[in-house]
């Protein structure tokens, strides 16, 4: 009994469990697909959502950057020894495209030079290589965020609608939307987060706890909150209940920036005049005290110094960006991307890469909508 036991098992006399979960479920995605071809119960194993969405777990979240011609999207992985390994590919294009949005493993894509909501978008699974083309929405809607709605299994957008007009909104009615991938209904109201922040732009969302977090940015002048201090707070949106509530920040977020980082909520601000970053973190969301975790010292004038007769004098911005349990500051400078630890000691430089506020989890995990939505078999890929 014990024997036919043991044959049945997917290797030697290990639990299967084990076997999935804690070996196969740490493979990368290509080693993932040789390991399928070798036994027909391997393959079967490894096929279940169950294991997939395991393995999705597993899978390191990378920062993305992209090519001088934005044809090309890369995950950085600073882990890796060699230079020329630090870049893996994500997404080889045969247009230039602007990344909307990263969720999951899959990209929602705008051709640029278009305003997102003007262009027709698609969202793509570059592993898997699956894309479908999405309806074009109307020119005030703007894009907030991509999520996954819990309760239904279903991929949504959410969408802002600002405007004077109501000629083509769904309801005639200012506000938030919020519309399924792969469904052919009209985006459906929700409500404001808050009518104040209509003048905002809510950029790059970070999800912690089934909850995207803003740091909303403004025009000069029209900032409502300019009062200090008690104007300092984050808008959270449940993807659940698929409400708004607000959360206090540590630091004025119309200077600041939001990220994600071991699953907890941060947020850095770079102070140009004395070239230091500051990265704060939320270690414990429920009590919302926020600890200062680094200063970081960049090394502004070594980066100048190797720049010097090229872009030495141009315009520079840092993205903090988590990678691997690690936290990384990626100084773009004209053409050249700079990499420097949280020590303010300068690691690395590339040239003609451009970074991104967006990280990438490779995923196998099947979606219906690449099969709903209306056209898809009939898009062109935008893959080469």
């Amino acid at each position: 009994m014990a024997e036919a036991a043991e044959a049945t098992r997917l290797l030697g006399n290990l639990p299967d469990e084990i076997v999935l979960l804690e070996i196969l479920a740490r493979l990368d995605p290509r080693s993932l697909l040789r390991c399928r071809a070798v036994r027909r119960a391997w393959r079967r194993a490894t096929s279940t959502r169950r294991f997939l969405l395991a393995h999705h777990a597993r899978q390191p979240s990378l920062p993305i950057v992209a090519d001088n011609a934005h044809r090309s999207f890369l995950a950085f992985d600073h882990r890796a020894a060699a230079a020329d390994a630090q870049f893996h590919p994500v997404a080889r294009l045969g247009d230039s495209f602007s990344l909307e949005l990263c969720c999951d493993g899959l990209l929602l894509l705008a051709k640029s030079g278009t305003p997102a909501n003007r262009a027709r978008l698609t969202v793509c699974n570059p592993l898997t290589r699956q894309h479908a083309s999405l309806a074009p929405l109307p020119d005030d809607f703007n894009i907030l965020g991509m999520y996954l709605h819990g309760p239904t299994c279903e991929y949504r957008l959410l969408l802002q609608w600002v405007s004077d007009s109501d000629s083509d909104s769904p309801t005639g009615e200012n506000g938030c939307y919020v519309v399924a991938l792969g469904s052919d209904q009209p985006p459906r109201y929700i409500g404001w987060s808050d009518p104040e922040f209509s003048s905002a732009y809510f950029q790059g969302p970070a999800r912690v706890r089934d909850s995207l977090h803003w740091c909303l940015f403004y025009r000069p002048g029209e900032n409502p909150l300019e009062d200090g201090e008690a104007g300092w707070k984050l808008v959270v949106f449940d993807t659940v209940a698929e409400s708004f509530r607000q959360i206090s920040a540590p630091v004025d977020p119309t200077k600041s920036f939001i990220f994600e980082v071991d699953g907890m909520l941060g947020i850095y601000c770079c102070n140009k005049a004395a070239e230091v970053v500051d990265i704060w973190v939320l270690p414990n969301y429920d009590t919302g005290v926020w600890d200062l975790k680094y200063r970081v010292a960049l090394p502004i004038a070594e980066i100048r110094g190797k720049l010097e007769g090229h872009d030495g004098e141009g315009y520079w911005y840092a993205t903090v960006a988590s990678g691997g349990g690690d936290l990384l500051l990626l100084v773009s400078f004209g053409h050249s991307l700079f990499y420097v630890d949280t020590d303010g000691k300068l690691v690395a430089s590339f040239q003609d890469i451009y970074t991104s506020r967006h990280r990438f989890k490779q995923t196998l995990v099947p979606h219906d909508f690449f099969t709903t939505v209306q056209g898809h078999a009939a898009d062109a890929s935008p893959f080469i």
